[in-house]
């Protein structure tokens, strides 16, 4: 799933084309991608909209809209957003772009704009999700998400905090719940806790003031670190010039599992936690 990085990549890269943009036709092809509108419902609000900002709030994708309403996506497993202009190469990001169609069999909804140029939602498990929203639906969308790892708010004092009100509760149960952090995943919460030392599986109750110091400093680290090169290329994404994200060979624990440790050089150890593939390396890590 993209993540943080992943995301706001896809956003900036996105934007240039769509900001501007007049919507002229939507086409749902899938419904349950738009619930709870109904297509009709979808497409009438849609219909000669100005696409006037795009911004990203945790993993979700905000499109804002000459009327002050927002469309919102979510890629999930599988999404991915395939931008084809009327002249010039096409913009995807998300799913493999070997997989790219448009319009294909996973093909779930199409925007038409006055320009010719046309946006595809593609989404092979039908996972993702596109919501149009008013102001305060946008705020209630959003209000239950944590922090942003890159703002001010993601102090020292809070990611304590956390730990000292779910003492119980694994490092990466943390970092994972939406609700308390929003952006981090998989990919990143293995990174974090494999460049602060501190396995992922460990209850919070056992960190130290100075290791909380220090994951939090890798957590904004391996973010800023992954946007400027594009994202990671895992198996379900591609930044959105069709490129792979070059974050890939810069990862020390995640998808490495058996490699050699690149510090110590033992084998990165696999197992599943909290329902997830977790890595990281035995000695290096307590």
């Amino acid at each position: 799933m993209p993540e943080l990085p992943e995301v706001e990549t896809l956003k900036r890269e996105l934007e240039k084309s769509l900001l501007g943009q007049k919507i002229t036709k939507v086409q749902v092809l899938w419904p349950k991608t738009i619930k709870p509108l109904s297509p009709l419902t979808f497409q009438k609000r849609l219909v000669n909209q100005k696409i006037s900002g795009l911004s990203r709030r945790a993993k979700m994708l905000i499109l804002d809209l000459s009327n002050d309403e927002h469309l919102t996506f979510h890629l999930k497993m599988t999404g991915q957003l395939i931008f084809v202009p009327k002249k010039g190469d096409l913009i995807s990001g998300g799913h493999p772009t070997n997989d790219v169609q448009t319009p294909g069999r996973h093909t779930r909804l199409i925007f038409h704009f006055s320009t010719g140029d046309i946006l595809y939602f593609n989404d092979l498990r039908k996972f993702g999700w596109a919501r149009l929203l008013n102001k305060d639906e946008l705020t209630s969308s959003i209000e239950h998400y944590g922090p942003e790892p890159l703002e001010k708010d993601f102090t020292q004092n809070y990611l304590k905090n956390l730990f000292s009100k779910y003492p119980k509760r694994t490092v990466k149960q943390i970092l994972l719940d939406q609700t308390l952090i929003a952006g981090i995943g998989n990919i990143y919460a293995d990174e974090a806790c494999f460049l602060a030392g501190i396995l992922p599986n460990r209850e919070t109750e056992k960190v130290t003031d100075l290791e909380i110091k220090k994951l939090r400093k890798q957590i904004i680290a391996v973010l800023k670190l992954s946007i400027k090169h594009k994202g990671t290329s895992s198996k379900n994404y591609r930044r959105s010039t069709g490129e792979k994200g070059n974050f890939v060979k810069y990862l020390k624990v995640y998808g490495r599992a058996k490699l050699s440790c690149k510090i110590c050089g033992s084998p990165i150890k696999k197992i599943k936690h909290v329902g997830r593939g977790t890595h990281f390396c035995p000695r290096c890590q307590k």
